[in-house]
């Protein structure tokens, strides 16, 4: 039986990208609604209470299935649509991707987009005035934290997870994707993570979120290159 699928997101929310991600690796067809989520639209919040995006609605033989924010909805793709297989192929493989699913939902969110993204994005949305210069200066240094524990992964692994692509490469590049689209993430510095991100955005499910623009809000000129 059909399944049709409506995803209601906003192309520079990172929780959006990650279940772009999924969906476009997973191969499953889909609609989008790009969502003002800041505008508190009535028809969002009958979808999911929050507010918040991303909403999955899934209809099929006229029954609905909605499904509210990014880690339900990864979880959700992957019994609906197991291969392939994002999670893990073993309980240790499924722990550690969703530690690290964990660790890019809460502790990088916080800690970077909760300064640079709100400086350099949601103040701009919001009309809230120009950034504040000491707090775009401590994401740029978390970023770099981050960017260190990335890059230590990295040594021993092909992937963030391991051996195989998980739902923790896309949370990350989801992230980084978004910091990416302002310019302020030091690939220069971090060889292993580059030759990494290089990987992933070069997958055909990676296609869509390279040609995201949002009005007032340019990419810098490396955003959409491939080799760069």
């Amino acid at each position: 039986m059909t399944v049709e699928r409506t995803l209601h997101h906003f192309p520079l929310d990172p929780a959006s990208r990650q279940v772009r991600l999924a969906l476009g690796e997973k191969r499953l067809p889909f609609s989008e609604v790009q969502e003002r989520y800041w505008e508190r639209r009535a028809a969002l919040e009958a979808l999911n209470p929050s507010g918040l995006t991303p909403v999955l609605v899934e209809t099929t033989g006229g029954k609905r299935v909605v499904v509210c924010e990014s880690r339900a909805i990864l979880e959700h793709l992957e019994e609906a649509a197991p291969e392939p297989d994002l999670l893990g192929r073993d309980p240790a493989e499924r722990a550690e991707t969703r530690r690290l699913l964990q660790w890019f939902d809460r502790k990088f969110d916080f800690e970077v987009n909760g300064l640079l993204l709100h400086e350099k994005m949601e103040k701009r949305l919001l009309g809230l005035g120009a950034p504040d210069l000491a707090n775009l200066r401590a994401g740029r240094e978390a970023l770099r934290r981050h960017m260190t524990y990335i890059e230590s992964l990295l040594q021993n692994r092909d992937w963030l997870n391991g051996a195989r692509l998980s739902l923790a490469d896309f949370a990350a590049a989801a992230n980084l994707s978004v910091i990416d689209y302002f310019g302020d993430v030091p690939w220069a510095d971090f060889a292993a993570a580059r030759t990494w991100y290089m990987k992933i955005k070069s997958r055909p499910c990676f296609r869509p979120l390279l040609a995201d623009r949002w009005p007032g809000l340019a990419p810098v000129a490396h955003y959409d290159d491939l080799d760069f």
